[in-house]
C-alpha cells in the first residue's frame, strides 16, 4: 500500500496550476447520459473519482476515448440502465446517473451510495423530488428501482433543505421532462452553475429566476458540444492554505478569484497578504496568524471541503479559534491525528475548539477521508522531521498529482510503497 513521506519545514514558493474541478466534472459526466450523441469534456482532473465515473458510464454502454484531459463520450449505442453497487459505492456522485437515465429511458436500477467515513449519504431528498416528476420507486436490497412509465413531467419542487446532489439530479432530470419545472431552495455552488452551463450548451432550456430558484423547460432533444470544466476551487483553497501555513509565497493559477472570494477574505483576516489578478491569486503567508470563528455553510459560505485544512492553519493562530461544522455530521476525524502531532483540539458535537501557538511534531499518520488526508500533509509540511501518511488512496480520489505539484514549489515529499 502506498504512503506519503513528508519532510518539514520549508516555505512553499513558486507557481501552482489548478486542475479541473472534480465536483463539477462528476455531475457533467452523469449529464452526458441525456444525450444519444457524442460530447467532448475538457479539463477533467486525473483523479480516482473521475476514473470511477468513466467506468460507470462504460458499464452503462457509453464509449469513452481519452486524449489527455479531453474525453470523448459517445452515447450512440448507450442503452443500459443498471448501475452496480461495486461502482456507485465509492463516491456520492454515482447516484447522479439516476436522473438522466429516468429522463431518457423512463427506468433505472441504481445502487444507493451507502455511507462513508464523514457521514451518511441520504438520497431521500432526491427520490421524493423525482417522485413529483412522476417517478415511482422502491428500494430493494440496496438498489433504487425506479420507473416513470409515462415519462417525466414538469413540476414545482421545493427542496426541504439545501442539497447539492439533489439539486444536480433534479436539474438534469427535469431538462428532458415534459413541460416546465421550477426548483426552489436549490444549492448554488459554482459546480452547479457549471453543470447548468453544460446543459444549456447542449440545448437545454434552463434559467435562474432568483438566487436559489431555477426554471427548466423540458426539451425533446439535445445536441453535441465540447465543454471545458471549471477549475477546482477546493484544490485552489488547499494550496492557498498551504502557502499561508508555511509562510510561503505562492501564485495559484488557472482560477477565477471571484468564485473563492469567501476563502480569500478569511485568509486575509487570518493574516495573509493576497494579491488578486484576473486568473491568479498570489498569497504571502503572514508572520502572525490570527484566530477566527468559522462555520461551514452552503455556497457562498465557507466550504466544508476546506474545513480540515483551515483547522491546521488555525492551530498556528495567536489565540484559540472555533470551527462549527454545519454540513456533515462526522467530519472531525482528522482531529485525533492532528492531536497526535501536538495540536490541542477538542470537539463537542459539531463544534471544534482549536488552541493556537502549536508547533506540529512529525509522526506516522492515518488518513480517514479525502480532505482529512490533505490536512495531514499540511500539518506535516510545518513539522521539523519526517512524517508518514498512510492510506493515501483517499487523497488520490480528489487531488491530481499532489506530491508533484508540492515538490515543484519547494516541499520535500515523495510517494513510497
Amino acid at each position: 500500500m502506498q504512503k506519503l513521506e513528508v519532510f518539514g519545514a520549508n516555505k512553499l514558493k513558486g507557481k501552482v496550476k489548478i486542475s479541473g474541478s472534480k465536483n463539477a466534472s462528476l455531475p457533467i459526466l452523469a449529464a452526458t447520459l441525456l444525450s444519444s450523441k457524442k460530447n467532448y469534456i475538457k479539463n477533467l482532473p486525473k483523479v480516482k473519482d473521475i476514473e470511477t465515473m468513466l467506468i460507470l458510464l462504460e458499464s452503462l454502454g457509453s464509449k469513452i476515448k481519452k486524449n489527455g484531459n479531453k474525453i470523448l463520450i459517445d452515447n450512440t449505442n448507450q442503452n443500459k440502465t443498471f448501475a452496480s453497487y461495486n461502482l456507485v459505492k465509492t463516491m456520492r456522485a454515482g447516484i447522479l446517473v439516476l436522473g438522466p437515465l429516468l429522463a431518457r429511458f423512463k427506468e433505472a436500477k441504481v445502487s444507493s451510495p451507502g455511507g462513508c467515513s464523514i457521514g451518511l449519504r441520504p438520497i431521500d431528498i432526491h427520490l421524493k423530488a423525482l417522485s413529483k416528476l412522476g417517478v415511482k420507486y422502491k428500494i430493494n436490497q440496496g438498489y433504487v428501482i425506479a420507473r416513470a412509465p409515462r415519462g417525466l413531467k414538469g413540476a414545482k419542487i421545493r427542496f426541504p433543505k439545501i442539497s447539492v446532489g439533489a439539486t444536480e439530479n433534479l436539474i438534469i432530470a427535469a431538462s428532458l421532462a415534459k413541460g416546465t419545472s421550477i426548483l426552489s431552495n436549490c444549492a448554488i455552488e459554482p459546480e452547479i452553475k457549471d453543470l447548468v452551463n453544460f446543459l444549456k450548451q447542449i440545448g437545454c432550456n434552463i434559467k435562474w429566476i432568483s438566487r436559489r430558484s431555477v426554471k427548466i423547460k423540458g426539451v425533446n432533444k439535445v445536441y453535441e458540444t465540447t465543454f471545458p470544466v471549471m477549475f477546482d476551487r477546493i484544490e485552489a483553497g488547499t494550496y492557498l492554505i498551504a502557502a499561508a501555513i508555511t509562510k510561503g509565497n505562492l501564485r495559484v493559477q488557472n482560477i477565477d478569484p471571484k468564485i473563492i472570494k469567501t476563502e480569500i477574505d478569511i485568509l486575509k483576516k487570518i493574516g495573509s497578504k493576497i494579491i488578486v489578478k484576473k486568473k491568479e491569486v498570489q498569497i504571502m503567508g503572514g508572520k502572525n496568524i490570527k484566530n477566527m470563528k468559522i462555520k461551514t455553510a452552503p455556497y457562498p459560505g465557507f466550504p466544508t471541503d476546506l474545513q480540515a485544512q483551515i483547522m491546521v492553519l488555525l492551530c498556528k493562530a495567536n489565540k484559540s479559534s472555533t470551527i462549527k461544522e454545519d454540513i456533515f455530521e462526522n467530519r472531525f476525524m482528522h482531529v485525533a491525528e492532528l492531536n497526535r502531532m501536538g495540536a490541542k483540539i477538542s470537539t463537542n458535537g459539531n463544534k471544534a475548539i482549536i488552541k493556537g501557538n502549536i508547533n506540529f511534531a512529525p509522526a506516522e499518520l492515518m488518513a480517514t477521508d479525502l480532505r482529512a488526508s490533505v490536512s495531514l500533509i499540511l500539518a506535516a509540511l510545518t513539522a521539523k522531521g519526517k512524517s508518514i501518511i498512510n492510506r493515501i488512496y483517499h487523497l488520490d480520489r480528489g487531488y491530481e498529482n499532489i506530491e508533484k505539484k508540492l515538490k515543484k514549489v519547494g516541499a520535500k515529499i515523495r510517494r513510497i510503497s
